[in-house]
């Protein structure tokens, strides 16, 4: 089962930072994403979301490229197009990223200068990802972790 965490840091650039720290982590093999997505209201006011790959995308998009691949001797042209279709089919009948509604509610509560993190955990060392998120400051918007390890994110970004 996926967990969800999103962390609204207080600093702009601090989504990207902890997310470079989670890739780490997961380059290690010790966490899995299925999606990622950071948030950024500029000083201005004006808002930018920057969705990362979803396993559900890189899914539809490998059973895209075999059936394409399968038509593509077949029948040429429409080899293509039904591969691109039938893996943008796969990846959206998965829905297991996060809900556009909810970041889109999100980006609507940031102030100015803040960022926010969305990570839908596939598989991972929770104590890892508490770890890499305890040098920013911010606030847990919302987790479907166990409470005492949203207890341990909570106490990390607050110091």
């Amino acid at each position: 089962m996926n967990d969800l965490i999103v962390v609204a840091f207080d600093r702009l650039e601090d989504a990207r930072s902890a997310m470079r720290s989670l890739r780490e982590l997961e380059r290690a093999g010790k966490v899995e994403f299925e999606d990622t997505a950071i948030v950024e209201r500029m000083p201005d006011g004006k808002t930018h979301v920057r969705d990362e790959v979803s396993g559900a995308t890189e899914t539809g998009a490998a059973v895209g490229a075999l059936l394409g691949t399968a038509l593509l001797f077949l029948f040429p042209v429409v080899g293509l197009v039904v591969g691109a279709a039938a893996g943008a089919a796969v990846g959206a009948a998965m829905k297991t990223g996060v809900e556009p509604s909810f970041v889109e509610q999100v980006k609507q509560q940031l102030g100015p200068g803040r960022s926010a993190l969305f990570l839908v955990v596939r598989k991972g060392d929770a104590d890892g990802i508490a770890a890499a998120l305890r040098p920013f400051k911010g606030d847990v918007i919302q987790t479907t972790l166990a409470p005492e390890i949203e207890q341990e994110i909570r106490e990390g970004l607050s110091v």
